[in-house]
């Protein structure tokens, strides 16, 4: 049998003893309390600085449209979506079109509710999914958007565009003076197509392009083609007949002539003292230099023809390196050969940009109840939309306020943009 073993003494500690554990305990205690308190202070500081610079920013209010309220994440969110595969150094110039994309989206959607016309969530999510994520509120807002124009334009306004409407045939083109109608007229009138007529001279891009054929329609769809004392003619001219030559003194033309007197030039600083003016013809150009030529002042001359801002204050009298006007200009004064002191012959420039022109027009059919094309039809919806939305931005009953996005603000979400690295 073996024998039991001998229990060990129980320790018993000195009164020294258990006081010194009880203080080591207690500094124990002490350290780890403090160690719970720096970690969580350290915590907390990061979580305040989170909250100041990134939660309580984003939650901030700044568009308002009526009752509708959009805070900042939205507005960064909408400006993520507008900047997309854009450099980052242009999205601080979409900072001012997103606000408009979000008051113009949120107010096309509370006033066509107003008409019974909405998008469904089902919609917008369908539609979502051939996008690319995050599918955040802005991205379904913007879509949303989309979907319900489309849905006013096929709905809602096609039903006040007529599928029948008053429509003539207009062949146009614009010519540089009357002298030169004058003489195109009299082609025409020897039966030379208008067509390749127009396309050889006319100085209006469209006529040129499609030999002035305009085509079929309405006094609307004309009016975004033609001037309109040009559409007025040609809705009360008679079928078949050519008008006269008609002055239109704003139309812009990618002609000129230059009238230019070198009185100087510097090699070495590569500069020119001229006397300059641009006109619109030439026959514009020749008159200014008969009357120049009879003795007439330059200044006089210039102040009656020339299209060159500024002509009351400089009189004309320009000081010129190259680069400053146009690559035929700098030919002819930076020409070694060119006299000093005389009068150019008019310098004929197709890189210039003039006004004034006169427009032949001939109205080849007339019918009063001629079907709409389709995409005239899409053009007049399209006008009709825009009315109703610019009354609905006008309205002062909508009330419209982005005034918390100032500048500070504005610059805080582009920051913001551009750190998520679109």
């Amino acid at each position: 049998m073996a024998k039991k073993k001998p229990e060990k003494p129980q320790r018993v500690f000195t009164r020294h003893q258990t006081s010194h554990y009880q203080q080591q305990k207690k500094r124990q205690r002490i350290i780890l309390s403090l160690g719970i308190i720096i970690i969580t202070a350290v915590i907390l500081i990061m979580g305040v600085g989170w909250f100041a610079s990134e939660y309580q920013p984003m939650h901030e209010k700044a568009i308002t449209v009526n009752d509708t309220e959009f805070n900042m994440q939205y507005y960064v969110d909408m400006l993520k979506l507008q900047g997309q595969d854009q450099p980052a150094e242009y999205i601080q110039y979409l900072a001012d079109n997103t606000i408009l994309t979000i008051e113009q989206n949120e107010l096309i959607r509370q006033e066509a509710l107003k008409l019974g016309i909405s998008v469904s969530d089902d919609e917008i999510e369908a539609e979502l999914k051939t996008h690319e994520p995050p599918y955040n509120d802005a991205h379904k807002d913007l879509v949303g958007g989309q979907l319900l124009v489309k849905r006013l334009l096929d709905g809602y306004f096609d039903n006040q565009v007529p599928t029948n409407a008053e429509q003539v045939y207009v062949m146009a083109m614009l010519l540089e003076s009357e002298a030169q109608a004058d003489e195109i007229s009299a082609r025409l009138e020897n039966s030379d197509n208008f067509t390749d007529l127009a396309r050889e001279f006319s100085l209006d891009y469209f006529s040129s392009l499609s030999g002035g054929d305009y085509g079929w329609h309405t006094k609307d769809i004309l009016s975004g083609l033609l001037p309109d004392h040009i559409v007025d003619y040609a809705f009360a001219a008679t079928a078949g007949a050519l008008s006269r030559p008609i002055y239109d003194e704003e139309t812009e033309k990618g002609l000129g002539y230059w009238l230019v007197k070198v009185l100087d030039t510097n090699v070495e600083e590569e500069e020119a003292h001229v006397l300059l003016m641009l006109l619109g013809s030439e026959e514009a150009a020749l008159n200014a230099s008969g009357r120049l030529n009879a003795g007439e002042n330059f200044a006089a001359v210039a102040g009656d023809f020339t299209q060159l801002k500024g002509v009351e204050e400089n009189k004309g009298e320009y000081l010129l390196a190259p680069g400053m006007r146009s690559p035929t200009l700098d030919e002819y004064i930076f020409d070694p050969a060119v006299p000093l002191q005389t009068l150019s012959e008019p310098i004929r420039d197709e890189g210039v940009v003039t006004k004034e022109g006169y427009w032949l027009v001939k109205i080849t059919g007339r019918e009063m109840d001629r079907p709409l094309e389709e995409d005239d039809r899409n053009l007049l919806k399209s006008k009709a939309f825009n009315e109703w939305f610019s009354a609905l931005w006008d309205d002062p009953d909508n009330q419209i306020n982005h005034s918390y996005l100032n500048e500070d603000n504005k610059e805080w979400a582009i920051k913001q943009v551009v750190k998520s690295g679109i």
